[in-house]
Parts: C-alpha cells; structure tokens; sequence
C-alpha cells in the first residue's frame, strides 16, 4: 500500500508522535503486519495490522477478547510487583472516533499497537525454545484461570474433535473429487475410524463437566512469542485465536509442530516420529508453569493430548483432499494426501511413546 494510504489509516488511532515511515513487518501469512515508525526517539513506534475478517469473521469478538485478556494479564503483572510491564503484555491503541481497538476503513479492518523494543522472535525449536514455550504458555494459562468475562469463540469449532470427524464423513459420503475409494485413502480412513471414539473423549467429558474449557492460546508456535536480549521470554504474542478451549489445546498443539522430527509434509514416512527430547522439554516448563490450577483429569490425559492434534490434523487433511483441496495450498495432487498420512505416522509414533510420557509426568510431578 501507498506511504498516505497507511498514514491515514494511523491517524484514525490516538498515536502520539510524528509518523515519518511506515514498512512491511514479518511474513505473517493470515494477517497483514507493518511497522509504524515515528521521528521522535521518546514516542513510541507502533504494529500496524489488517486483520483478515475472512478467517476471523468477528472482528469486534476478536477484539474484545483481546482487550480483556491484555486487561487481565496487566493487572496481574502490576499485582505482583512486575518491572517493565509494557514489554510484557501488549498494548493496542484505540480509534479517536469512538474509543474502538480497531477501525473498519474501505472495508477492511485495521488495529495498531504499541511496538515492543529490544524483543526477538525465534524460529529454531530445540530444547532450550520448547521448555521457555512451555513455561509462557502455562503462565499465559495460568493468569487468566481466573479472567472474570467469558470470551467468545473467534473460529467456531476450531479444535473440535466431533466436529472435525462430522466433516470427514460428510465428504466422504459425497466424494466431490473422486478420491474416497483409492486404497490408501480407504487404509486412513479405516485408521481413523477406529480411533474416533477414543479421540472424542475430551468433548464427552466437557459435556459430562469432568473436563472444564479455559482460556487458551490455540497457536502454541515457539514463533509467538517474544524474548529480551537476555532471552528471557518477555510476553505470548498473536492473541487473534485466544478463546474458550480444553487446555489440550495449547499442549497438544505445539507438540504437534515442535516435536515431529520433520515438517508435516515430509514425504518420507520412515522419518516421521516423535521427538521426546523435545515432548520432556516442553512438559517440564510448562507443569511448572501451569500446575497450579490443573485438575488431575487434565494431567492424566496430557499424553492423549499429544495424540489428539495429530490424529485431527490428519482427519482435516484427509479432509481437504478429499474435497478437492480447497483449504490448504497444494504444490501437487497428492500434497494433503502426504501431509495427512505425515500426520498418521506422527500419530502411531505418539502411541508407542504412551507409557515413557506418562512415566515422565508422573515424575516431574513427585518432585
């Protein structure tokens, strides 16, 4: 976008400073990130984001969700004494018309927040970045146990295992590609099928009221969130998913991504596996973090949660090739095919680790 064409979208926030330039920021592929520049060295420069309302049809909700939790978060941090609070929490700017955290101009959506200096993301997942995600992402859970709103549901049914498996079988009955009767279609779909019952268990016993639904970030990436130049984790950052959800969410979802020994569209099968280093670094930040407000039955099923995010990632990508591959970008026919059968060998692998996960946990919890 042209230079005038973003300085006008700013002025509609009550910045404070002079704006001098405006640049793309980062390589967000939901999201797009500019950073705000302003020419006095005591103002604060500023994230310029255009919320994609395609994949977040509620921005209002998106907004309001985010606003509560940043509310929350800082009144904890402020609680306890902390030191440096703005480069711990982020902070959004609201409109000068009506005080809003975002403006809708030419029909797009747009927020602007206060950069954060002197911070890094990092991309590497290793040891060292799992335990630090573990341990942001269980605090992140952990101070808004008792966040006093309910959120709303940004993406509906986002990891909803029924519902998931409802879409599954309903493309499978239709078969709009011609792809449901190829063998190792059928082989997956056999796999899948027979593991439903078990995977669906955290839906059941929601609606039983054994399982509580919490406020989680449902993209657990070691990508979101952001280190001083101590390497210290300063906050969790990208709250557009922040939403009502089992907490298997946050832990099986990064273990999903962080753990697999290769990316979830690896071709090579003999690859695929479960990496513990990384599954042991992760779970030891992340009880300590977290731990204090887990229930047992949340504890108990955090190896079922390693399994479940691979075993939905699978059935989605299923899903999608089988719909002709209208969700994902495809670099080849067989693509969500490939991805979908990464994720199945990601799932045994996960299986066959059950009883080591367990051990562990049981240990880090006698200590």
């Amino acid at each position: 976008m042209e230079q005038n064409q973003l300085k006008h979208i700013v002025s509609q926030f009550a910045t404070s400073g002079t704006i001098c330039e405006i640049k793309p920021l980062g390589a967000g592929l939901i999201n797009d990130t500019y950073k705000v520049i302003t020419a006095e060295p005591d103002e604060p420069d500023y994230v310029l984001q255009r919320v994609n309302h395609n994949v977040f049809p509620d921005v209002d909700m998106v907004m309001r969700n985010i606003d509560a939790v940043t509310t929350h978060i800082r009144k904890k941090l402020e609680a306890a004494g902390e030191d440096d609070i703005d480069r711990k929490v982020l902070h959004f700017i609201p409109t000068k018309a009506d005080g809003k955290l975002y403006a809708v101009i030419d029909g797009s959506y747009w927020r602007l927040m206060v950069f954060i200096p002197n911070a890094i993301t990092k991309q590497a997942v290793d040891a060292e970045s799992s335990r630090d995600a573990g341990r942001a992402f269980g605090r992140f859970q952990a101070m808004l146990a008792d966040i006093p709103v309910q959120l709303g549901e940004t993406i509906k049914d986002f990891h909803n295992m029924e519902f998931r498996l409802q879409q599954l079988r309903e493309v499978v009955s239709k078969d709009p590609a011609g792809r449901v009767h190829e063998p190792q279609v059928q082989y997956l779909l056999q796999e899948i099928d027979a593991r439903a019952e078990e995977m669906c268990k955290a839906e059941r016993m929601g609606r039983e009221g054994t399982l509580p639904k919490r406020v989680c970030h449902c993209d657990t990436k070691v990508n979101n969130m952001m280190f001083n130049d101590r390497n210290e984790v300063l906050c969790v950052i990208d709250l557009d998913t922040v939403m009502p959800n089992f907490i298997f969410s946050d832990y099986g979802d990064f273990l999903r991504t962080g753990a697999n020994f290769v990316a979830e569209d690896n071709a090579d099968m003999s690859a695929v596996g479960f990496n513990m280093e990384i599954f042991r670094a992760f779970t030891e930040g992340y009880l300590e973090s977290a731990r204090s407000f887990l229930l047992p039955v949340e504890i108990e099923n955090l190896p079922y949660a390693a399994a479940l995010f691979p075993y939905m990632q699978c059935v989605r990508f299923l899903w999608d090739y089988l719909s002709g591959d209208k969700y994902w970008k495809c670099q080849y026919p067989e693509h969500n095919f490939v991805r979908a059968n990464n994720q199945y060998h990601l799932l045994k692998s996960v299986e066959a680790h059950y009883p080591a996960m367990k051990a562990f946990i049981a240990e880090e919890l006698a200590k």
